[in-house]
């Protein structure tokens, strides 16, 4: 299995609009980051997780020709504002599958009517076939993937585990139940978004904890914003099997 960090930054991206911050004009590429987001790619199959506003950027520069589905996390704007970018794989390939769950369905289906309509349908317009997903472990192709519930401060949202590797965006807290699914994974990717506590994301420090206590062998930070520093001068003073993952990453599970 080869995962791909699509993007790793926060809601705003890397460098912020407007910015003056030392990090936002930073010349080291690790340090341009884009909304979050990864690709899972194993035998002849590929599906992403999360589509935002830098989807067809992502795209283009993975050179990515087929996506088999679009597995979402939670509805929040950064995570799925690029839906209507799946036109071109729509075009070629019919109807595209979506898994989420039914509350980000029923806000997706708001925002973008005009995919989930099914009158006087624009001929331009993608398709999608809608899978809902519940806590519970759901099939995509050959592979049984299992929801990992968590809390975004008040908001609900799924990370994921596929066999050896957990994909956790967006995360504050994680009952005991939830972090059982954990066990013995082999990677774990989870957000650490910047350095002082935040009411809706795991900081450093509790990114930190959380890996020590789930003790993979190897885990990647993600979700990162400009306020948790300079990418090399961060990862020099992380414990030894924790790294921060970065926009074009590639690493094989």
């Amino acid at each position: 299995m080869e995962i791909t960090f699509l993007g790793t930054g926060t809601s705003q991206g890397i460098p912020v609009i407007g910015s003056n911050h030392p990090v936002c004009h930073s010349k080291d590429p690790r340090d341009k980051r884009l909304r979050v987001s990864i690709l899972v790619s194993w035998d002849q199959y590929t599906y992403v997780v999360d589509c935002g506003p830098d989807f067809r950027q992502q795209m283009l520069a993975n050179k990515v020709s087929k996506i088999d589905g679009v597995v979402f996390t939670h509805e929040h704007a950064d995570h799925t504002m690029g839906l209507d970018d799946i036109r071109p794989f729509f075009f070629r390939q019919g109807d595209i599958p979506i898994y989420a769950h039914k509350r980000v369905l029923e806000s997706l289906r708001i925002r973008f009517n005009y995919i989930f309509s099914s009158e006087d349908k624009y001929p331009g317009a993608p398709s999608v076939i809608e899978h809902e997903l519940l806590n519970q472990p759901f099939m995509l192709q050959d592979l049984s993937v299992v929801p990992i519930n968590t809390m975004h401060n008040r908001l609900q949202v799924f990370g994921f585990r596929f066999n050896d590797f957990a994909y956790l965006t967006d995360v504050k807290t994680v009952a005991p139940e939830e972090k059982e699914k954990l066990k013995n994974v082999k990677v774990l990717v989870v957000n650490a978004l910047r350095i002082e506590p935040h009411h809706s994301h795991f900081n450093l420090e509790e990114a930190l904890e959380f890996i020590a206590e789930i003790k993979p062998k190897k885990a990647y930070l993600t979700h990162i914003s400009h306020m948790l520093g300079f990418h090399a001068e961060v990862e020099n003073k992380l414990p030894e099997n924790v790294y921060i993952a970065y926009d074009n990453l590639k690493i094989t599970i």
